[in-house]
């Protein structure tokens, strides 16, 4: 044999070159075309197409291309939107290709795509109508183009599978592609009733996950440009400080280095001085190459001002969230008679009480926060991160004063988002862009993991106090509870004759944002656990007294009574032994958990088993709602175990995984999805809802197996050891 050298990227590429399968392609630009050029499975056809409508092409062979407007960040858009496509369409599965959408054309021609954000589960809870409707729409054109080529009535013409047929008469839809382009109809149809559905809702592996795993998925952080320079930037370590002073001599003799800029926080007038995208107080070396960058920054002097928030840490936030828990506040939502006045005249041992918190937690995606632009005479090109194309297209526009229609961005895979897009999306594609701008030079930049969590839009901390009395029949008479966030706790569906929420409000300089399951996220942890202490209080099941307090409800009844079914949930297992429910509402799904623990003598704890039900009132595929449940329930595990940011002096200092742990995969439990649904008027999303209830599930067993309650993250700071 002859001894060969190979890389093992080279070798996975290599391997799946000869395989099969549907495959996908990108729009991108020349440079990054050119290094999968080798790779004919990245070109949707190699036959033009004809478009039909915005969202479509035609060709010949009757394959069609389809336009997809949303990021694919894991959740599996790249197939969903395809999906939905080909059921209106009616066209053989294999016969579909899709390509990432033009958000230039979006931004400057119309927004024919009707939304290009990637975001709250929205792709097809919230989407689908357009995206449905405008396979639909295609397909009536194709009938029309048809009927008027026969002469017949469209209604007479049928469209199956990529053929369209009336009588004698038959042609493929590839034929008839450039006819339909121009016809006009006088109305949209109407998009099917899903009981009419002949693709959707049958499992359908996702189409990215070929090129993830042979290597030939492009991110941002794989881009590659002619003249390319790098960039590390170094923001002010507590959120909002300002740049006093640095020393550019330093480090001007060091080698590769082209440029020292400072970027200045934007003004509140341009950008919002702290929302989510705005740009903070910097200093970013441009160097030959990233290390050299880093490298140089991380030697250069720099003071910053840190305006006082300097005095902030663990301690000082935890009075602040405690005094404002403990401070009347102004009711959010307020049922029946006068909670508070109830619970004070029901006798002591009818009475429960409980302070439950969070800590801040942060994204920590897999591909660190990166964005390349590249500011031309005659045109800006922008690989970002955003999870809304058409957003990093305007930022790019603005930082750089330039019209809309000059820029290009070029939509590749995302490493992971969570919401946010990572937390600093804008904010890095704003800092390329004012440095390519500068520099005259296309710039990568790419922050470090310290940066990259230290400047995240966190996921707020909160604390939570609840009281509950109970009545004669062992249900809540009264209730009240008050929070730091504006949460689920407002919207918590339990039946309470009496009851009271408060918001408390406290200072924070740490910018906060929408997290995966927004809000549910931390509150479901504390209503839930709360739940299972009142229930045990009344002398109910935990998981009886959640039917019980929803009868009325038919999709709690639903998720509730199938859990009951199938999951097998008992309270009496030997001491060590656990098993936990919660149940919560998240983006219009009704989601549940059953988790199975166990915890050794000495405290240690395995997750056996987490089941997850839910009713999303429809689903299009339930391979991907699956893989939704288990990423959702692997996240929020990750964080409850796990998580938690530390802060001392203003700034976090557990800012990379040897202090901010992922969950390894022998942690991980197997995650067991039943899906619900109910139907009707209602679809729900599937990305975020099996997420809040998993860690309140594993928290309620973690008591059944210890007899040790755990009102605060992370589990892995609780001893948990038992005799």
């Amino acid at each position: 044999m002859t001894k060969m050298e190979i890389s093992r990227r080279k070798f996975i590429v290599a391997s799946a070159a000869v395989g099969g399968g549907l495959m996908i392609g990108f729009n991108m630009s020349k440079a990054n075309a050119a290094a999968v050029s080798n790779y004919p499975h990245m070109i949707p056809t190699d036959k033009e197409g004809v478009e039909v409508n915005a969202w479509l092409t035609i060709d010949p062979e009757s394959i069609v291309t389809v336009r997809v407007p949303h990021t694919e960040q894991g959740q599996g858009a790249l197939t969903s939107v395809p999906s939905m496509v080909a059921e209106e369409l009616d066209i053989p599965w294999a016969n579909i290709r899709a390509v990432f959408a033009d958000a230039n054309r979006h931004v400057n021609y119309g927004e024919e795509y009707v939304n290009m954000g990637t975001a709250g589960s929205n792709v097809v809870r919230s989407r689908h109508p357009h995206i449905m409707q405008a396979g639909a729409s295609a397909r009536e054109r194709l009938k029309e183009a048809a009927a008027q080529a026969w002469g017949v009535a469209r209604a007479d013409v049928l469209a199956q599978q990529g053929l369209l047929t009336s009588g004698n008469n038959t042609g493929t839809y590839g034929e008839f592609a450039s006819a339909a382009a121009t016809v006009q109809l006088d109305a949209e149809p109407d998009i099917k009733d899903p009981s009419t559905w002949w693709f959707l809702g049958t499992p359908v592996n996702r189409l990215e996950i070929p090129h993830k795993v042979n290597g030939s998925a492009q991110y941002s952080i794989d881009t590659r440009l002619d003249n390319m320079c790098y960039a590390s930037v170094k923001s002010c370590p507590v959120p909002w400080g300002e740049l006093k002073s640095f020393n550019a001599d330093a480090i001007k003799d060091r080698p590769g280095i082209i440029a020292v800029i400072e970027l200045k926080s934007a003004p509140a007038d341009v950008q919002g001085a702290r929302g989510n995208n705005a740009q903070r107080s910097a200093i970013a070396v441009v160097a030959d190459s990233w290390y050299r960058a880093k490298t140089a920054l991380e030697l250069m002097p720099i003071e910053w001002d840190y305006l006082g928030n300097e005095v902030v840490d663990n301690g000082v936030m935890m009075q602040r969230l405690t005094d404002a828990v403990n401070a009347r506040g102004d009711a959010e939502e307020e049922i029946g008679a006068n909670a508070l006045e109830l619970i004070a005249a029901a006798p002591a041992d009818k009475v429960l009480e409980g302070t439950f918190f969070r800590p801040y937690e942060t994204h920590a995606r897999m591909e660190p926060i990166n964005a390349t632009v590249s500011v031309g005479p005659d045109r800006i090109d922008v690989w970002s991160p955003s999870q809304n194309q058409s957003l990093a297209l305007t930022m790019a526009a603005t930082t750089a004063g330039r019209d809309t229609k000059e820029v290009w961005p070029h939509t590749v895979f995302i490493g992971g988002a969570f919401g946010s897009g990572g937390g600093g999306a804008g904010h890095v594609t704003r800092q390329a862009t004012q440095l390519s701008l500068e520099v005259g030079r296309p710039v990568k930049l790419i922050w470090t993991r310290e940066e990259d969590i230290s400047l995240d839009i966190q996921r707020q901390i909160q604390m939570a106090y609840f009281q509950a009395a109970i009545g004669d029949d062992g249900l809540p008479s009264a209730w009240f509870s008050r929070s730091t966030e504006d949460s689920a706790i407002v919207s918590m569906p339990y039946l309470v004759p009496n009851r009271r929420h408060e918001i408390a409000e406290f200072e924070t300089h740490i910018p906060t944002g929408s997290h995966r399951a927004p809000g549910n996220n931390s509150s479901v942890f504390m209503i839930e656990q709360f739940v299972d202490e009142v229930a045990l209080a009344g002398g109910w099941d935990p998981l009886d007294w959640r039917l019980k307090m929803t009868e009325g409800l038919p999709s709690w009844q639903l998720v509730l009574n199938t859990m009951k079914e199938k999951a097998g949930f008992r309270t009496d297992l030997p001491k060590g032994e656990g098993m936990g429910v919660a149940i919560c509402e998240d983006h219009n799904s009704i989601a549940a958990a059953c988790a199975t623990v166990t915890v050794s003598r000495r405290g240690q704890l395995t997750v056996e088993r987490v089941q997850t039900f839910v009713d999303s009132g429809y689903y299009i595929n339930p391979l991907n709602c699956a893989e939704q449940s288990e990423g959702a329930a692997c996240w929020e595990l990750t964080h409850a175990w796990l998580g938690g940011l530390d802060m001392r002096q203003g700034r976090f200092v557990n800012t990379n995984y040897d202090t901010y742990p992922m969950l390894r995969i022998a942690q991980m439990p197997p995650v067991e999805l039943t899906l619900t649904p109910l139907g009707g008027e209602i679809w729900g999303g599937m990305g975020e809802p099996s997420g809040p209830p998993t860690p309140a599930a594993i928290a309620n067993a973690i008591f059944f197996a210890t007899g040790k309650r755990v009102r605060t993250t992370p589990f892995k700071n609780h001893d948990l050891s038992w005799s």
